[in-house]
């Protein structure tokens, strides 16, 4: 004898329900889903990713190349190694690939949000693309003040001088890494997450001052021995967390930022082949001149 099936209740379906994405019009960037443990969290991740992926670049060739030496001795090695320095740089590489995938997962919740209009990454309505180049101006104009403190304030040589004088290898992926990677994963992290969750937290003052703040910090190492540099990262650290803080958008932070990266990547590749050609004379040497106070700012 069968049993009837009677269909379960239109209630019991609600469970198995996908609640669906949210429209990009109706998210707001400085009102994000993360808070600041998971801004946090992302910030960390960056940071211990690029020394996992430094570690398991060096080491390996340490090992190979300098076992029988001691520690110290090794340690003394590794320090005036070009090839150390190369294998450094190459992993911030997938060290940032890694950082994106993080921002990414907590940004949407592992797919449930999408990810560029929950960061704010558009131009206004009103002005679109014509506001892109407005904010490029406002990295000339950034490069410009820039060059004027490194003029006046000057410093003596820094690690990231040392480190780009180390190779024309190291000089170069350098500068790759200046516009292909850094100015994203930067800004998706300071800009992108940590801001707008400390705006919730502690008001917009605060917040444009923290980030600023740490952004500046991070590369305070870099540039040790050099307060034109250090004031002129400081600068930028600014004007970039205060665009994000006025416009509510991350997009022209970006464009800043890449610009400005940018533009130091062209003196930089200007420079090297200007040092690289004959004759001398007044001409080259104006524009190495240039070149060099350009490049002073560094990255």
């Amino acid at each position: 004898m069968s049993i009837p099936v009677e269909p379960l209740p239109h209630e019991s379906y609600a469970a198995f329900q996908v609640e669906p994405r949210p429209s990009a019009s109706a998210i707001d960037p400085d009102d994000p889903p993360w808070g600041i443990g998971a801004a946090a969290f992302a910030w960390l991740s960056s940071v211990a990713l690029l020394l996992m992926m430094q570690t398991l670049a060096v080491v390996p060739y340490a090992f190979l190349k300098y076992r029988p030496a001691k520690y110290p001795e090794i340690v003394a090695a590794l320090a005036n190694d070009p090839n150390t320095i190369v294998l450094t740089i190459i992993s911030v590489v997938p060290a940032h690939l890694l950082t994106l995938g993080v921002v990414w997962a907590l940004v949407t919740q592992f797919g449930k949000r999408p990810f560029w209009p929950s960061l704010g990454w558009s131009f206004s309505k009103t002005f679109g693309l014509a506001e892109g180049a407005f904010f490029a101006a406002l990295a000339l104009a950034l490069l410009v003040v820039g060059a004027l403190l490194t003029f006046l304030l000057g410093g003596a040589k820094t690690p990231f001088d040392q480190m780009m004088e180390s190779s024309t290898t190291a000089r170069f992926l350098t500068a790759f890494l200046a516009t292909a990677t850094a100015p994203l994963i930067e800004e998706l992290i300071y800009r992108g997450m940590l801001y707008p969750a400390l705006k919730r937290a502690v008001g917009m003052f605060w917040s444009v001052v923290a980030v600023s703040t740490l952004f500046t910090f991070v590369h305070i190492a870099q540039y040790v021995n050099n307060y034109g540099v250090i004031t002129t990262i400081t600068l930028l650290a600014f004007a970039l967390t205060y665009v994000r803080a006025r416009t509510g958008r991350l997009l022209p932070c970006f464009i800043i930022h890449i610009v400005f990266n940018g533009v130091q990547v062209i003196a930089l590749t200007a420079q090297y082949f200007l040092q690289h050609t004959k004759p001398d004379g007044a001409t080259k040497a104006a524009l190495l001149t240039l070149t060099t106070h350009v490049t002073g700012l560094r990255f």
